[in-house]
C-alpha cells in the first residue's frame, strides 16, 4: 500500500493532461539525480577578476550562469569602472557561486 504522500501524488498525477504529467515527470527526475559537487580550483595568486570568474564558472557548471551573470557583471564593472580592487571583488564573486551552489539545494 502506497504511503500518504505517494498516494496524493499518484491522485494528482491523474488529473493532469498528458504533457503536465511528463513535465511532473522531469521535474521528480531532476529531483532524484544525484548532486554534483563543486570542483574548486584553487585560486592563483595574482589572479585577475576575469580569470576568477572563469574559474568559477567551471568550479560550479551546475549552477545556472543567468542566474548569477547580473551579480557578477555588477561586481565586474565596480572593479572596472569604480576601481574596486580585484582581491575584493574576486572575494565577493566566490561568495555569489557559493551561495547561489547552496541555495540550489546542492550543498
Amino acid at each position: 500500500m502506497p504511503a500518504e504522500g505517494e498516494s496524493a501524488l499518484l491522485d494528482i498525477y491523474r488529473t493532469l493532461d498528458a504533457q503536465r504529467q511528463n513535465e511532473l515527470l522531469e521535474f521528480a527526475r531532476a529531483l532524484a539525480a544525484p548532486v554534483a559537487e563543486p570542483c574548486r580550483e584553487p585560486r592563483p595568486p595574482d589572479e585577475s577578476v576575469v580569470l576568477a570568474l572563469r574559474r568559477l564558472v567551471r568550479s560550479y557548471p551546475m549552477l545556472e550562469r543567468r542566474r548569477l551573470m547580473g551579480t557578477a557583471s555588477a561586481l565586474m564593472a565596480q572593479h572596472a569602472l569604480e576601481g574596486r580592487a580585484a582581491a575584493e571583488i574576486i572575494d565577493e564573486l566566490e561568495l555569489v557561486f557559493e551561495r547561489h551552489y547552496l541555495e540550489s539545494g546542492s550543498g
